[in-house]
């Protein structure tokens, strides 16, 4: 894909696909660091003010970004890391 609005129109016509608003169950095996990876890289590309993520986020409701966050605290809850995610984060304050 080449441009922004290149790729922000194919994900557009991509979403508007029926049932992509459906609920799916996902189980993940994976390990914390994996996990910690993975709900740090969320939060950052929800962040970030320029790059892929957000121009993906940009034709989203804003709800998305905030269910993206979720996804990613409930991850690090469930692997017993949201703790550790908090006191690394105020290490990087």
């Amino acid at each position: 894909m080449g441009t922004k609005s290149e790729m922000t129109v194919v994900f557009d016509a991509l979403l508007t696909v029926p049932a992509m608003n459906d609920a799916v169950k996902v189980n993940l095996s994976m390990s914390r660091m994996h996990l910690l990876l993975l709900s740090n890289t969320i939060r950052q590309g929800i962040a970030a003010k320029d790059g892929m993520v957000s121009d993906l986020l940009s034709i989203l409701p804003k709800e998305s970004s905030e269910e993206l966050a979720k996804i990613a605290d409930e991850v690090l809850e469930k692997a017993g890391l949201a703790g550790l995610d908090q006191k690394i984060q105020k290490m990087g304050a």
